[in-house]
């Protein structure tokens, strides 16, 4: 079995407290049209250069029924910046249209496959995986973006069409795994596209 949740796969349910003082769980949003989950942090330059791009997607397509959740993984032994606190204070400072979910235990991380920060998981109407990877191709310097696959897979989503590249690699920082060097992945986690 592949480390990352393959196309066509269900959403793996999750259970997580978030920066507004409430828990979610993959039914908190059963009501949304669609649903994307995406593994960021709070340190990490490739969500911090990109996050803006990401809140532009999300207010394009949240009044379309996509609903944008955002998992913090990151072990805070690694990064204290990414400990819950952090989080609350970033979102405080920045207003992201997201719920930011806290996966302290990495359980949810690894249901899902993140491979890095920031990676995409696209969900359609049944909550099967139509889209995982990157969001933009320059996440880091985004001066030097020329597509951004998020917004395309999306668009092709809402409309009713096939999704014409369902899979791409994530760009960015590695997730930070608990009682691991700060650049170690799995043995089995391995590009999605080669």
């Amino acid at each position: 079995m592949a480390f990352t949740l393959e196309i066509g796969s269900k959403a793996p349910d999750f259970t997580l407290p978030a920066t507004d003082g409430k828990t979610y769980s993959l039914n908190s949003f059963r009501d949304s049209r669609f649903l994307v989950v995406f593994f960021t942090c709070n340190h990490c330059p490739y969500v911090i250069n990109s996050d803006e791009i990401t809140r532009k997607t999300v207010e394009k397509f949240n009044p379309l029924g996509v609903e944008f959740v955002g998992i913090n993984s990151n072990s805070k032994n690694t990064y204290e910046e990414d400990d819950f606190p952090h989080m609350v204070a970033r979102m405080k400072d920045h207003h992201f249209p997201w719920k930011y979910l806290y996966d302290e235990s990495q359980e949810v991380a690894l249901a899902y496959g993140a491979l890095r920060t920031p990676h995409f998981y696209v969900f359609d109407a049944e909550r099967k995986l139509v889209y995982t990877g990157r969001g933009v191709d320059s996440p880091r310097d985004n001066s030097k973006i020329t597509i951004n696959n998020l917004e395309i897979a999306l668009d092709e989503l809402v409309t009713g069409k096939a999704i014409s590249t369902p899979v791409t690699n994530p760009i960015g920082c590695n997730v930070k795994w608990e009682g691991k060097d700060k650049h170690w992945m799995p043995a089995d986690a391995c590009d999605l596209v080669w």
